[in-house]
């Protein structure tokens, strides 16, 4: 099962470092993959953290471009070589307040798979999609447009994130039930669009206020294979906590 933490912008290289410094010593047994996707700034005191545990780094944010006039970027060699197996591609936030079209998002796809890095792509409807009933044709839309000119092998190195707007930092999440519904909703698109097989094995994660007190009733779902955690994992304790309802 894949675990992964969004700390967004939050927690400086030092508050990085106290947090690592006591979160690894009690995660080493853990039999869940661990993500820490924090910000640019804390990436190389993550890699050195966790150099020789099973706990991987991720980032939040790619560059669509590889080199060039992009001032204020960060693109995939820089990513990898400061410690990222992982970015966060398509998030909520990123589409609304800073306007990532699904141009965009395709293209730092393409740029995060070139230079090695597993791609955490994030998809989901709002809160009028929902009520409207257009949640799978949102999630179809997104999925395919993201996906444009992505080859099936790809796909492993690509997991899927259901993240209803609606459920991000508000308290509120969907039953299992409905999570399964736009699980399969996402396999069901990825075994057209690829293959039977590809929409099988395909990783797919629910994110949405996933917290300690909800866990339990969120991870009935089966037709996913982990979480993305955002607020939630700023204190690892709460982490500790979700890891352990999880064993």
């Amino acid at each position: 099962m894949k675990i992964i933490a969004n700390f967004k912008m939050n927690k400086t290289p030092l508050e990085t470092k106290d947090y690592l410094m006591n979160f690894l010593s009690r995660v080493k047994e853990c039999p869940h993959e661990i993500v820490l996707c924090l910000p640019f700034t804390s990436l190389f005191v993550g890699k050195f953290l966790t150099e020789g545990t099973g706990v991987k780094i991720g980032a939040q944010n790619i560059c669509d471009e590889d080199e060039g006039k992009c001032t204020g970027e960060i693109n995939g060699a820089m990513l990898a070589d400061a410690g990222a197996k992982y970015v966060i591609i398509g998030h909520s936030e990123r589409r609304t307040k800073f306007k990532e079209n699904s141009k965009m998002i395709n293209k730092k796809i393409k740029c995060a798979l070139k230079h090695g890095l597993n791609c955490l792509l994030c998809v989901g409807e709002n809160l009028v999609e929902r009520n409207t009933l257009k949640t799978a044709e949102v999630l179809k839309e997104q999925i395919e447009d993201a996906l444009k000119g992505i080859y099936e092998n790809e796909l492993e190195h690509i997991t899927i994130a259901y993240e209803p707007i609606w459920a991000i930092g508000t308290g509120q999440h969907p039953t299992a039930k409905e999570i399964d519904v736009s699980a399969n909703v996402i396999r069901k698109v990825i075994s057209n669009d690829f293959s039977v097989q590809a929409g099988e094995k395909i990783n797919v994660v629910y994110g949405g206020s996933v917290e300690p007190k909800n866990i339990s009733q969120v991870s009935k779902a089966k037709k996913i294979n982990g979480f993305l955690i955002g607020g939630a994992s700023l204190d690892y304790n709460n982490l500790l906590q979700i890891l352990s309802t999880l064993k």
